[in-house]
Order: C-alpha cells, then structure tokens, then sequence
C-alpha cells in the first residue's frame, strides 16, 4: 500500500451545551444559532415563555386533580421552574388569569369542541386548551395566534396521549376561525 495517503482521524470538536429546557439552564454566553452569534434577548424571551407554558400547565393539572388552593400551587412551581423575571410575570399571567377565568374558558371550550364535554376530557387537554384559549382572547397577549397554537400543540405531544396533539390543533383552528370570524 504505499502510495496510498491515509487521513489522520479528525477528532470533532466538542460543542457545548446551549440550551437544555429540561433542566432549566439556559447559558446564553454559549447559545449560538447556527451562524456561530449569540441568540438573542428576543430568542431567550421566546424560551421562558416556552418553560413558563409548560410549568403553568403543570400547575394547572394540579390544581385541576388535586383541587389545591391555586396560590402554594403557584409558590410551588415558581420555585422549581427556574424561570427568569419575565418567565415568571408570564407564569403567574396565565395562571391567575385561567383560574380567574376557568368557566369561560370551559364554556368557550364546549362551543369549540361540542362533541366532547368538558369534564369528559382527559386534564391534560383541557387546561392546554384552556392556556391557549385564555391566551388567544386575552387583549394583553402580545404572542402571534400561530405561536400559540404551536405551543399548544407541543405541550400536547409531551404530556398528553397521541391523539391529543391533533385533537389540539383542530380545537384550537375551530377557535381562531370563529375568533377572526367576530373580528
């Protein structure tokens, strides 16, 4: 075999962490997105609400099984979700405002899926779909109505069963077609 040139072993680089939402860090002096620059505030943003949906749904399940006062089940949640200033205002907005609004955002859940009782539903779909509703009708919400049925979605796909993702996703069209519809 002389003659033939062989390629040392290239060792690959090792990449850092980025983000690991799971566990709650986020070390944004490492994040990169693709380009090799920093991610934004405004990506950083979009990641605390993402961990703020998600403890907010948690919390809600709980409320919602256990009928645990919705104030120590907030205390509860603010202290494991490791959530940043804004991730947390965004927590407590979503939870106060669903509890505070709980009948209406079932009574709005009825009309979208009127083949399907609200206490019928597995509590998992119904506290995504109360989240996203009260998010989509809320003046103060400032996520695009994509974003939210995205979301809405995403949480399905992890805690609910294989059918909720779909089931979630034609809920919540039903919802924003009657919403733009009254716009």
């Amino acid at each position: 075999m002389a003659g033939k040139v062989v390629k040392p072993a290239r060792t690959p680089k090792p990449r850092p962490e980025t983000d690991d939402f799971e566990s709650g860090q986020f070390d944004s002096s490492l994040a990169t997105d693709g380009s090799g620059s920093l991610k934004s505030a405004y990506s950083q943003s979009i990641a605390q609400r993402r961990k703020a949906r998600r403890a907010a749904l948690q919390a809600l399940y709980e409320i919602d099984t256990t009928n645990h006062k919705p104030g120590p089940v907030l205390e509860a949640r603010q202290a494991t979700a490791r959530l940043e200033a804004e991730g947390l205002a965004f927590l407590r907005w979503i939870i106060s405002g669903v509890v505070a609004h709980k009948d209406d955002m079932d009574g709005l859940i009825a009309q979208y899926a009127p083949e399907w009782p609200v206490d019928q539903l597995a509590v998992i779909d119904r506290n995504i779909l109360r989240i996203s509703i009260f998010e989509l009708l809320n003046p103060d919400s400032d996520a695009p109505s994509k974003v939210v049925v995205n979301e809405a979605v995403e949480l399905a796909k992890i805690f609910g069963s294989d059918s909720s993702p779909r089931f979630i996703n034609g809920v919540l069209g039903t919802a924003l077609k009657e919403i733009a519809a009254t716009a």
